[in-house]
C-alpha cells in the first residue's frame, strides 16, 4: 500500500510537472485545479501562471499554509487510489459436467493476475464447488488473458451446485466473475462480485420473471459497480444548475448509455477507461469553464455513449438480455441521481465549494487518464 501512494503521488505532481506546462491548455488546467483547491503551488507551476509567483506566496503566507500545501494532493490521493481498480474488470468461467465429472475452463485478463505471485495457485483457491474434489488444474497464458482449466470430481452427478467465487479479494474489489454451467442440453449461469459471492446453480430452465430478475439485478450491480461510474454520477449531478437541466442531463445519459450498450460496440479496456476518465474531467472543465455554457445536454449524451462502454462489456460477457441490463442499470442510476442532486444542489449555492469540487474532478480525471495510459 505504501507503494501504491508513492506511486499515485508521483502521477499527481507529473501532471503539473514543468513538461507538461509547455503547452497553456495544460497550464490553465493545472492552474484551475491547484487554485480551486487552495494548493500552494509555487515551484510547481510556470512562473506566468496566474496561480503563481506573487499570488502563489499569498496563498503560503496565510496561517494555514502548511495545511493547504497539502489539500491538494492530498484530496486527489486519496480519490485516485481507488481508481487503480479497472472499470472493466471481468472474468468468465464455463463448467462442464458429464455424470459426477466436471471439466472448468476460466478466461481472465492478464492485467488482472499481474500482481498475483503464483496466479494459478490463488484463483483455484478462490472457487470452490460444494461437494466436488479438485483432481487437477494448469493455467496458460494466451495473447490477452491466462487461460485455466481444472477437473471435478463429485461423489454422485448433481442436480444443483453450489459454488463460491471471490476472485474480487485477490483482483480488484469490482472485479464481476460471470459462470456458466452445461449438463447435457440444459444449462445455468450465475454472476459473482462483491456483493454476492454464493450462488447455486440450476440445470433446470429459468422462469421468465427469474431471467427478468437476475439480469436486471447485474445491470444495478453494475451500477454500483465500482468508483469510476459514482464519480461520473457526482460530476453529472454537480453539472446539473436546475431540476430542469438535471433531468435533460440525467435523460441523454441513459440515453447516451443506452445507445453504446445496443450498438455493442467493444474496443480495447484501455480505451474504455481513459474514455471514461476524460468523461470526468471534461465535466468539470464545464462546470470551471463554461459555468453558463447551454446544450449542455448533448455533451452528456455523448459522454454517456463513453460510460456505457463498460456495460457493453458485461452484458457481451455474460450474455445477458441488453434491454434487461440497460433497465436495471438505469433505474438505479436515477436513483443515485436523485441522490446526489439533493446534496449538489446545496452545495452549488456556493461557488467556492462548486469550484473545489470541480477541481477535485478534474485532476482525478486527468490522473486517471494518465494512470490508464501508463498501463
Amino acid at each position: 500500500m505504501k507503494m501504491l501512494m508513492v506511486k499515485v503521488l508521483s502521477d499527481v505532481v507529473q501532471i503539473c510537472n514543468p513538461m507538461s506546462l509547455t503547452l497553456p491548455v495544460m497550464r490553465r488546467v493545472c492552474d484551475l485545479v491547484s487554485g480551486s483547491l487552495g494548493y500552494c503551488c509555487e515551484g510547481q507551476l510556470g512562473s506566468d501562471s496566474p496561480f503563481s509567483a506573487t499570488s502563489a506566496e499569498k496563498r503560503c503566507q496565510t496561517p494555514n499554509a502548511t495545511r493547504r500545501v497539502a489539500l491538494g494532493p492530498t484530496l486527489l490521493l486519496l480519490l485516485a487510489l481507488p481508481l487503480y481498480a479497472h472499470m472493466v474488470s471481468m472474468s468468465t468461467g464455463d463448467l462442464r459436467v458429464e455424470g459426477a465429472k466436471a471439466t472448468y475452463e476460466l478466461r481472465m485478463p492478464l492485467y488482472e493476475v499481474a500482481h498475483i505471485a503464483d496466479p494459478e495457485k490463488t484463483i483455484f483457491e478462490h472457487i470452490k464447488f460444494e461437494g466436488a474434489r479438485l483432481i487437477d488444474h494448469k493455467c496458460a497464458p494466451d495473447s490477452t488473458a491466462l487461460v485455466c482449466t481444472a477437473h471435478y470430481e463429485f461423489q454422485t452427478a448433481p442436480e444443483i451446485i453450489s459454488a463460491e467465487v471471490t476472485f474480487h479479494t485477490v483482483t480488484v474489489p469490482n472485479h464481476v466473475h460471470v459462470l456458466r454451467a452445461f449438463r447435457s442440453d440444459k444449462s445455468d449461469q450465475a454472476v459473482f462480485d462483491i456483493s454476492g459471492s454464493k450462488a447455486d446453480i440450476r440445470f433446470r430452465p429459468p422462469t421468465g420473471l427469474e431471467v427478468a430478475v437476475t439480469q436486471m439485478g447485474g445491470g444495478v450491480q453494475r451500477a454500483f459497480g465500482g468508483m469510476a461510474q459514482l464519480l461520473f454520477l457526482f460530476a453529472l449531478a454537480l453539472a446539473a444548475r436546475s431540476v430542469k437541466e438535471w433531468a435533460a442531463l440525467t435523460f441523454m445519459f441513459v440515453v447516451g448509455q443506452s445507445v453504446a450498450v445496443l450498438i455493442g460496440y467493444q474496443p480495447n479496456p484501455k480505451f474504455i477507461e481513459a474514455a471514461a476518465a476524460l468523461t470526468v474531467a471534461y465535466l468539470a472543465v464545464e462546470i470551471l469553464l463554461l459555468p453558463e455554457a447551454g446544450s449542455r445536454w448533448i455533451v452528456v449524451g455523448v459522454l454517456g455513449f463513453f460510460q456505457g462502454l463498460g456495460l457493453t462489456e458485461f452484458v457481451a460477457g455474460s450474455g445477458y438480455n441488453p434491454a434487461y441490463v440497460i433497465g436495471g442499470a438505469s433505474l438505479a442510476q436515477a436513483v443515485i441521481l436523485i441522490l446526489l442532486w439533493l446534496v449538489t444542489r446545496q452545495l452549488n449555492k456556493v461557488a467556492m465549494i462548486t469550484r473545489a469540487l470541480a477541481g477535485l474532478l478534474l485532476g482525478t480525471g486527468l490522473l486517471w487518464f494518465a494512470l490508464r495510459l501508463r498501463g
